[in-house]
């Protein structure tokens, strides 16, 4: 009897991954709803095996090939399969299990303007397919027909767990933080702020950028960051592991990432959690998980002196950020917990499963 639910995942180990973020969150979902051997899991690249529970799991160690075998094999014993993401689900593709139902969530960019064609062929033949955030799958559905049926799933922190309010003294240096990985002409923000930091000084001669990640795009970053005649007030730290991230958030007065192209952004219910302010964008989901004027900003990126304005704003009004801060910790504490993701992603699952069933019958 096909009584299993297979994960079938990027990776189940804690690292700077929103797909990662994910994967685990749905494991734990079955870790704490089914039964140790009723679910199973196959990664392609952890390099230990990780278990939330179940009884069974595989790593194929970075080889695409043992992914797609392993997925396969795992599929014919299993009454529906879940995919972290559409790169993933093209393992779904080949082989017996070709038919078998399947759970996908898209994400951003990967069914925007440049998705690929294996990834479309994915989303179109899901049992299931779910979406990270309205924006995600508004623009999707704009672009492309067949995805304005997706579920809209907001993510959620991993934990419930609540920690202390950000503690800013008048001695804490006025400091922005900007975590995100950096690729080649990245779209996080990183060469705005680093533009725009020289009027943010200007007004505010103590402040600093602290810049957080890695990534393709690091050493062009280093570059303009060198060239910058406020170069001494710019922190670029580079890769931070998971166990020394709390550093990175200690001392900072905002969240700036003010990104075109995020389909949901973590960071920013991250940050909402540690009751600090975000500044994001208007031209992607930012604007969906931030509240403009509730719990930061959303700035316009191409109306110039935004993003300097909102920046000024939360480094020298302490009440202002306190403010916004706290309204994101409401926030996040009603929508991005991870019982919150809990409680809207198990009536999808359930759905899938009971597509399953009606197939079956």
């Amino acid at each position: 009897m096909l009584d299993r639910i297979l994960l079938a995942a990027e990776g189940l180990e804690a690292k700077d991954s929103g797909i990662g973020r994910v994967a685990r969150l749905m494991a734990r979902v079955l870790s704490d709803e089914y039964p140790s051997d009723s679910w199973s899991s196959v990664t392609l690249n952890d390099k230990n095996l990780v278990r939330f529970r179940n009884e069974k799991s595989f790593s194929a160690r970075g080889s695409r090939l043992k992914f797609v075998m392993q997925v396969q094999t795992q599929a014919l014993r299993s009454r529906v399969v879940l995919y972290d993401s559409l790169s993933m689900g093209r393992a779904h593709r080949l082989g017996p299990v070709r038919d078998r139902p399947y759970l996908v969530w898209m994400h951003g960019i990967d069914v925007w303007e440049h998705a690929r064609t294996a990834h479309m062929e994915v989303a179109r033949r899901a049992e299931i397919l779910v979406s990270n955030t309205h924006y995600t799958r508004d623009r999707a559905s704009a672009l492309r027909n067949g995805l304005d049926h997706a579920h809209v799933c907001w993510l959620g922190t991993e934990t419930d767990d609540m920690p202390s309010m950000q503690t800013i003294t008048d001695d804490t240096p006025p400091t922005a933080l900007l975590l995100a990985r950096i690729d080649k002409n990245s779209y996080k923000g990183h060469f705005e702020l680093i533009r725009c930091w020289p009027e943010v000084v200007a007004t505010v001669p103590g402040a600093r950028l602290r810049l957080v990640g890695s990534g393709s795009g690091f050493d062009q970053i280093s570059e303009v960051v060198r060239a910058s005649r406020v170069a001494s007030q710019i922190d670029l730290l580079g890769y931070v592991p998971e166990d020394k991230m709390e550093t990175a958030w200690r001392g900072v007065h905002t969240l700036v990432m003010p990104s075109r192209g995020e389909g949901f952004g973590l960071v920013y219910i991250e940050a909402m959690r540690r009751g600090i302010p975000v500044i994001a964008s208007v031209h992607d989901a930012g604007r969906e998980i931030n509240v403009h004027g509730v719990t930061g900003y959303n700035v316009d990126q191409d109306n110039q002196g935004e993003l300097t304005a909102a920046i000024v704003s939360l480094l020298t009004d302490q009440q202002r950020a306190a403010q916004f801060g706290a309204s994101g910790q409401r926030r996040w504490h009603e929508h991005f917990t991870y019982s919150a993701f809990r409680s809207r992603f198990l009536p999808i699952l359930r759905k899938a499963l009971e597509g399953v069933e009606r197939q079956r019958s």
